[in-house]
């Protein structure tokens, strides 16, 4: 994808590596099938992509191995040194993991605003209340689907079709798609996934990107 990058140090044993590419040879069949869901999802909503956008889908388990609960499908239509603009897809009770988009150098960070096209959105921001710790989630809607520890931001809103919501840079912010998935399309400043500072230390941008 266009300027997608990844985070994460990939130092690491051979067996490790040699892992890595039995868990790319073997997770081959399940990265084109869940392109194919998030090309379904998108047509579904009215989004017509070209034959490359199709191919080029990004597949993102985030390194946890269990894109069902825990991953992202994107599209990229542009991201340069003024603007980013991408299609985000969720399968079915799919969660994208905490995380934020903090500044760096004189970069002030990724603003974005998130537009719900299709199904419905859970999405969780950091307010006011929050200091990092693990938040009562009594009154959320949706569960972290795992490692809830790592899941700290607790104001929730619902975002249905033709609702839209914008999250400053550096705001913790984690989300879920409904029953039926989501799409989501995403305006934002420029995109640099490799500076993204998720909460859960497991995750790797990197490994899990495909």
């Amino acid at each position: 994808m266009t300027d997608e990058r990844g985070t994460t140090d990939e130092s690491g044993t051979t067996d490790e590596r040699d892992a890595t590419d039995e868990r790319d040879a073997t997770d081959e069949s399940e990265r084109a099938q869940a392109r194919e869901r998030a090309a379904a999802l998108l047509a579904d909503a009215g989004v017509v992509l070209t034959d490359d956008e199709r191919r080029e889908i990004e597949v993102v388990d985030y390194g946890l191995d269990d894109l069902e609960s825990v991953g992202t499908e994107i599209v990229v239509y542009e991201n340069n040194d003024r603007y980013c603009a991408k299609e985000l897809v969720l399968f079915p009770g799919q969660t994208c993991p905490e995380h934020r988009h903090p500044p760096f150098e004189e970069y002030p960070g990724k603003r974005e605003t998130f537009r719900c096209r299709a199904g419905e959105v859970y999405l969780y921001v950091e307010g006011e209340d929050d200091a990092g710790d693990v938040p009562d989630t009594e009154n959320w809607s949706v569960a972290p689907p795992m490692r809830e520890e790592f899941y700290t931001a607790s104001d929730e809103i619902h975002l249905e079709p033709g609702e839209q919501y914008t999250i400053p840079p550096d705001t913790r912010h984690w989300f879920v798609a409904g029953d039926e998935g989501a799409v989501i399309s995403e305006f934002s400043s420029p995109s640099y996934d490799e500076k993204d500072v998720f909460t859960d230390p497991k995750i790797d941008r990197v490994a899990g990107s495909y």
